[in-house]
């Protein structure tokens, strides 16, 4: 199994908790930087937890109901 795809499993798992690792990590590169970037981090934020949130979906959608 590649990195990926565990990385993938992990977030069908604990999706509700991607979002919280993603503001954090951008507001980490927010102060790193100067905020010299903020627009672009807080795109790549939203993005990314948009992303994580139809991953959290697909892999809900793909485990067989108990």
């Amino acid at each position: 199994m590649s990195i990926v795809q565990k990385f993938m499993d992990l977030l069908g798992k604990h999706g509700d908790k991607a979002g919280p690792a993603i503001d954090k990590a951008g507001d980490m590169f927010d102060r790193k930087t100067g905020s010299k970037y903020r627009g672009q981090v807080d795109e790549v934020q939203r993005r990314a937890k948009e992303a994580a949130a139809q991953q959290a979906q697909r892999q809900r959608q793909q485990q067989p109901p108990r």
